[in-house]
């Protein structure tokens, strides 16, 4: 079974962003109930559609599956809850952890998150300076939360 462990956090600043290269991600919910998330996205030239069950702390079921990018993107046009999420990620390796990035645009522009993928629930990774306060229990940053709510109406 797939699993994601995983923490988020605010970002400060802008100084990490000289240090990555951004790729554009478009994502959108087949299903975005808080006991299932069904999410397709397209980031560069790789589309997949990923299934995630109902947070237990920073853990969660997940499952992961290429799909064809033009099926992701039919997908996004038609079936897709609105707004959709745009957002730039950027890749940034930092005390032996990988960090992602998120900087929102759209209906959640000004928002910008890190999110790191750790291997246990209790890994403490060392912070880097732009890391902010702590969101991984808010449920208001969900990524799926921010397609009901997005970050303008807060």
């Amino acid at each position: 079974m797939g699993q994601e462990i995983e923490r988020k956090f605010l970002v400060k600043g802008t100084a990490w962003k000289a240090q990555a290269a951004g790729m554009l991600y478009r994502q959108g919910y087949l299903s975005s109930v808080k006991e299932r998330t069904v999410r397709v996205r397209i980031g560069g030239e790789k589309a997949f559609l990923t299934i995630k069950g109902l947070n237990k702390g920073v853990t969660r079921t997940e499952f992961e599956y290429p799909v064809p990018v033009d099926d992701a993107a039919a997908m996004l046009d038609g079936l897709c809850e609105r707004p959709l999420i745009e957002k730039t990620r950027y890749v940034l390796p930092s005390g032996g952890y990988t960090w992602e990035i998120d900087e929102f645009h759209g209906d959640n522009d000004g928002l910008v998150m890190a999110e790191v993928e750790l291997q246990r629930a209790d890994d403490k990774p060392p912070l880097p300076e732009w890391v902010g306060e702590e969101v991984s229990s808010d449920a208001r940053y969900f990524n799926s939360n921010l397609v009901k709510k997005p970050f303008k109406t807060w």
